[in-house]
């Protein structure tokens, strides 16, 4: 059997003799017949995708294949359509649109991918991933590099013509590993390509394939170097031993597997905002209703998150709060799943920055302000005997700038009036002396200190002036 490309002329690299002797020499045609019998004719995927670089011989046979890679060395990956070979169903569009990819293949890595891929990017400041060469690349139409995710490319291609992608890998498989060592011990990685064709609002979003290989990058020159030494080490074995690895292809299928699990995360709920309805109260009045305090002062605190939410509302609730790239590893988690996992969970799921910051916030921890003053307005019949009632309201005022502006603009809200009304604030001092209030003043407040406030019209405008007794 023989997956063929529909266009019939040859590609540049190679004429059409040696490209089938090539793809003949594939493990995955090896093994099957060579026609299709009507049990397996709806096996065959309708595309497939080839990297042109030789498998290692150091394989195992029924291991996947390894394929070494130079760092930044352009590689080409042919992709085939094989529609014609079995039915299936027309494309809608000319074109189909494919997200390759670098991800890890390790589970373990897999779980930590966001941490890791931010540590490489503040150690590589400015360079990418994966990069697509575009002028050696043939029939891609409008390849993209999304600058937030460094490890994917995504581009157009016409399945009824010729095309094939360039890529070039610039991370090394050393430097995801703990201690650094040499290039054997490096981490592989899998490029993945998922395709997809357009949906009934012309969005590429319906998958019809995904297919991946799994490679390791070495320093230039180095996957040519280990290529020899396994090669080597093979010629060294006996014929008995041999038979348990696979002979070394000259170019590197993509098996299947399933795509890629990216899980929107889609925000349809409102963000919370604060309370702007006017209240009651009046500055001129002499009382004030506790039921105001409340709202426009204290942190809100209504968008912890419960264990009663759904799966849906647990990927909305982390993407309300900035953890947009974990969505995708907690998709399957609803509330009381992510509410069962310890500090410990978190870090090493996400990383120690990420991990703390995501406990804290689920755990509903609030900051507690550097500075809280309780004030009450000074009714009208105290004013001229100045005796406090231990009956009057206080509301409670938390500054986390400790500025005299910062103050008045507490107070402006408490009080339901524009800062602009406010002319000045002064503390009531020794022998009664009116001190003009001041950021130094502010910063040496005791904390839960409380006050009086006493206000008077302003001769000038109509503004008043606030004297905290």
């Amino acid at each position: 059997m023989l997956f063929w490309h529909t266009q019939p002329e040859p590609y540049h690299q190679h004429n059409a003799s040696s490209y089938l002797r090539d793809v003949l020499a594939l493990p995955i045609f090896k093994q099957e017949e060579p026609q299709l019998s009507p049990e397996n004719e709806s096996k065959v995927p309708p595309f497939q995708y080839i990297l042109c670089t030789a498998t290692s011989p150091a394989v195992k046979l029924h291991d996947e294949t390894l394929t070494y890679l130079n760092q930044g060395q352009s590689y080409e990956i042919r992709l085939l359509d094989n529609r014609k070979l079995v039915e299936y169903t027309d494309l809608s569009s000319k074109y189909v649109k494919s997200i390759l990819r670098v991800v890890f293949h390790d589970r373990r890595l897999q779980y930590t991918e966001h941490q890791q891929l931010e540590g490489w990017r503040w150690s590589r400041p400015g360079d990418r991933i994966l990069d697509i060469d575009v002028p050696l690349s043939v029939g891609i139409v409008e390849p993209r590099a999304n600058p937030t995710q460094l490890n994917t490319i995504e581009f157009l291609w016409d399945p009824s013509k010729r095309a094939s992608v360039f890529i070039q890998v610039h991370c090394i498989s050393t430097e995801f590993t703990p201690r650094k060592h040499g290039g054997e011990k490096g981490v592989p990685f899998r490029i993945q390509i998922d395709t997809f064709r357009q949906n009934d609002n012309g969005e590429y979003s319906e998958h019809v394939h995904s297919a991946s290989c799994q490679v390791k990058v070495f320093k230039p020159k180095g996957a040519d170097r280990k290529q020899k030494t396994d090669r080597e080490k093979m010629e060294k074995r006996n014929a008995l031993e041999k038979e348990k690895y696979q002979p070394s292809y000259d170019t590197t299928v993509l098996t299947e597997c399933s795509p890629w699990p990216d899980v929107p995360c889609v925000n349809n709920t409102p963000s919370p905002g604060y309370n702007s309805s006017p209240t009651s109260f009046s500055i001129g009045d002499g009382n004030c209703s506790p039921n105001h305090q409340g709202d426009l002062l204290l942190p809100s605190c209504s968008d912890n998150l419960h264990p009663t939410a759904s799966i849906q509302d647990a990927q909305q609730w982390l993407h309300r709060n900035r953890f947009s790239p974990f969505c995708r590893l907690f998709s399957n988690f609803s509330g009381a799943d992510l509410l069962k996992m310890g500090k410990e969970d978190f870090v090493q799921i996400c990383g120690p920055a990420d991990g703390i910051r995501l406990f804290n916030v689920m755990k509903g921890r609030g900051i507690r302000p550097r500075l809280t003053v309780y004030v009450c307005q000074e009714p009208e019949q105290n004013r001229t005997h100045p005796k406090r009632d231990s009956g009057d309201v206080y509301h409670a005022i938390y500054l986390e700038e400790m500025t005299a502006l910062e103050l008045t603009q507490k107070i402006a809200i408490l009080y339901n009036i524009s800062p602009q009304q406010i002319n000045q604030i002064y503390r009531q001092g020794p022998t009664g002396i009116h001190i003009l209030l001041s950021d130094e003043m502010v910063q040496n407040f005791v904390d839960e200190s409380c006050f009086v406030i006493n206000t008077l019209k302003a001769e000038s405008n109509d503004g008043y002036h606030i004297i905290l007794k």
